[in-house]
């Protein structure tokens, strides 16, 4: 196989599968590793690919799109994720940090009514989803309204939550890999995600399985931090016993 035929079949791989790794790619096609990261160098020149550590991810994953785009991705698995998510509330009167995002906006629909809850959020829509729910007592965090997550980020975001501290966090995420943990495209809603993380003594984490192996410009947290995954049933029993070795309880809705 020429190496432009190689290029065009990784680029391939690549779309379908939402990553590739190095090692993998040196295996299947039989070249050497340097072969491999050569080729996603040159992939990455046209625009092709995202080197990521280990390997390459799609350039189209590495672009934040807007919630309401988000929300159209898997809305059944999100949803089952949201109700999964909402059994977790602890069943004593509890203080909770809802994050921004579209899966963590499915949980907002699913939270219980038969408790009192104090909830803090920095995002608009899941504020406008618990407005009238009677046994919340809702406060929408301060900060700069970004459009495309409809939620508030900045430094004033970061500071009140610097003096929260919370039961429970329920946060979202772009990406999850086991390299390089939690990962998001924008500087400032990382730092805002960081700051809800470290106001929580326990970290829920609600994600559909298509972001499991995705890299993001910027870390906002280990996997260390986490305390529980919630999920969908197309994650694999291999990176479910990763994330368990990890000590992270595993909830598959």
């Amino acid at each position: 196989m020429y190496a432009e035929e190689r290029q065009q079949a990784i680029a391939d791989l690549l779309r379908s599968s939402g990553r590739v790794s190095v090692t993998e790619l040196a295996a299947l096609y039989e070249v050497t590793t340097e072969t491999v990261r050569r080729d996603l160098s040159a992939l990455e020149r046209v625009g092709m690919a995202r080197r990521v550590h280990g390997g390459a991810v799609p350039v189209s994953s590495v672009i934040e799109r807007r919630l309401s785009e988000r929300d159209e991705s898997n809305p059944e698995e999100k949803e089952r994720i949201g109700k999964a998510a909402g059994a977790l509330v602890p069943p004593l009167d509890a203080t909770i940090i809802l994050d921004a995002g579209s899966t963590v906006g499915r949980l907002a629909g699913h939270l219980p009514r038969d408790r009192r809850l104090v909830v803090f959020t920095h995002s608009f829509p899941v504020a406008t989803r618990l407005l009238t729910q009677s046994n919340v007592e809702l406060h929408l965090l301060p900060g700069r309204l970004r459009a495309t997550t409809q939620a508030a980020v900045g430094t004033d975001t970061v500071e009140y939550l610097r003096r929260l501290h919370a039961d429970v966090a329920y946060v979202g995420t772009n990406g999850l890999s086991f390299d390089r943990g939690l990962s998001t495209p924008d500087t400032d809603e990382a730092a805002t995600k960081r700051a809800i993380v470290a106001a929580a003594a326990r970290v829920v984490l609600t994600a559909d399985a298509d972001k499991i192996g995705q890299e993001h410009t910027v870390q906002f947290a280990e996997l260390e931090q986490i305390d529980t995954v919630v999920t969908d049933d197309r994650i694999s029993d291999r990176v479910v016993q990763r994330l368990e070795r990890c000590g992270i309880e595993v909830v598959v809705a």
